[in-house]
């Protein structure tokens, strides 16, 4: 299968080598020429396969290059017991009759980026193998907190391969902070940026496009790549975890084969949210996606009135890792939307640069609101989310309670009661400062002390690696300026 730009649809990469680059040189995201169907059989045969092995079926749809032999070792690597605290890897917590929480923080890092990037170390030195790259890749990350972490978990020391990250100075969670700046590894850099996420990631696709950057950068052995949701091979491992909670839920009969189920992602970047729309592509009975904001609601209002618009105040809020005014995989869903108009999206996408905000055309906005429904949850409201859901047994973390809320308000807004699933992308034991405050604790004041704290008061365990930050010493204490970002690539990259 081809994989093309979302700005120049002539440019066809292989799957290698659209994970290999990551992001085309256009500045467009790859996305697959076709999406391959998944029948009412294939589901069904998927019912009775471990986590492991559906992901393997499923991505080996997208990869045809690749062996299936290969995609099982790879799967088998990156979804072990030694990687994740939960056998299901991502379970389905039962919250009522009609309603089940997706958990996919049981990985390495407590956070939903490990399901991608546990996975796409593999996937990317296989794709250089077939690439026959013989250059290092230099692997930019900008995160919001969780990406960082989890791309550095995934790729320390993994060979041919440099990673650095960037992360807003004052824009990720005391924790998210601890577990970057004590990651280990010897090809592992980190730094602060002065400015909020997207500054942070409008600095890594500057370096991108930045062509004398590149030529230098290859004389020194080197070229450029990337694991934020912008490549490929963070998106396609995201889609399966969305066939199998549909296959979980048939697997213990609390729905009939395609039944429709709603599903409820909180995102900011868009990605999460995109890669269950690609499986509704491929066929699974996805009924309404229900896109989940906090108080940076800007899908929300691109949603119900098709202008994307980021001249708005920013707000750091108690969900960080949403806390993102620039969506950059909202492209890839106007290049799907558009019937694959390259020109379309690329006109876009110059607006969003040069003025700000873009207007889709009337067709386009009936598509999305046909598929999409937007809310959006206060920072009140995520507290008392928190507060009810753990009165009923219950702990969840910010971003998860923003999720909660908004699909409660969809309901009541649309009397849509089908089955519904909301996502939990993170532990609460990352937020334990916001989730001890909403469930009527004073936090300690040392940010590691919390999490022994909250594991006294509520009687749940925290996972293994986040008790284990108390004492770790930190490693990285960089912070350079938004226009300097080009300097410490270059540094790291003597």
């Amino acid at each position: 299968m081809e994989y093309l730009s979302t700005r120049d649809k002539t440019l066809r990469k292989s799957a290698a080598q659209a994970i290999a680059t990551g992001l085309s040189r256009d500045g467009g995201l790859f996305t697959p020429v076709s999406f391959p169907g998944i029948s009412a059989l294939e589901v069904d045969a998927l019912c009775g396969m471990s986590y492991r092995r559906r992901a393997a079926y499923i991505m080996g749809k997208f990869l045809e290059n690749f062996r299936a032999e290969e995609l099982e070792e790879f799967t088998r690597k990156a979804y072990g017991p030694e990687k994740f605290d939960h056998p299901a890897v991502a379970p389905l917590r039962k919250v009522d009759g009609k309603t089940w929480c997706l958990e996919l923080w049981h990985g390495p890092t407590s956070a939903f980026k490990d399901m991608a990037l546990q996975m796409l170390p593999h996937l990317l030195t296989a794709s250089l193998r077939e690439t026959r790259e013989k250059k290092t890749a230099c692997i930019l990350v900008a995160t919001s907190g969780d990406t960082g972490k989890a791309a550095m978990e995934g790729f320390a020391d993994v060979d041919q391969t440099k990673i650095l990250v960037f992360y807003p100075e004052n824009g990720v969670s005391e924790i998210q902070k601890l577990q970057m700046v004590t990651q280990e590894g010897g090809n592992v850099g980190v730094c602060a940026v002065k400015g909020n996420f997207d500054d942070a990631q409008n600095g890594v696709k500057r370096i991108f496009s930045d062509e004398e950057m590149r030529e230098t950068l290859a004389q020194r052995g080197y070229f450029l790549s990337s694991a934020n949701s912008i490549n490929w091979g963070r998106i396609l491992p995201q889609v399966v975890y969305y066939i199998s909670a549909y296959c979980d839920l048939l697997k213990a009969k609390e729905i009939k084969l395609g039944q429709p189920v709603n599903f409820c992602v909180p995102t900011g970047n868009f990605g999460n949210i995109l890669a269950c729309y690609y499986a509704k592509r491929m066929g699974l009975p996805v009924g309404r996606l229900i896109c989940a904001s906090n108080r940076n609601d800007v899908l929300t209002d691109f949603i119900r009135t098709g202008v994307y618009d980021r001249n708005r105040s920013f707000h750091a809020t108690m969900s960080p890792s949403m806390d993102i005014l620039i969506s950059s995989n909202l492209e890839r869903l106007l290049f799907d939307m558009s019937g694959k108009n390259d020109e379309l999206v690329r006109s876009y996408m110059e607006q969003l640069a040069q003025t700000g905000r873009y207007e889709v055309t009337p067709g386009m906005k009936k598509r999305i609101q046909e598929v999409f429904y937007g809310g959006f949850c206060n920072e009140e409201e995520t507290s008392a989310t928190i507060a009810e859901m753990y009165k009923n047994g219950y702990l969840i973390d910010t971003h998860t309670a923003v999720a909660a809320k908004v699909l409660a308000d969809y309901r009541r807004e649309s009397g849509d009661n089908t089955p519904a699933v909301f996502v939990s992308t993170a532990s609460p034991y990352k937020f334990c400062d916001s989730v001890l405050s909403s469930i009527g604790q004073v936090p300690v004041e040392n940010s590691v002390d919390r999490i022994e704290q909250m594991a006294d008061c509520t009687g749940v365990a925290a996972p293994a690696r986040l008790a284990a930050l108390k004492g770790k010493a930190p490693r990285f204490d960089d912070v350079t300026e938004k226009n300097l970002m080009e300097e410490k690539v270059l540094q790291f990259l003597k």
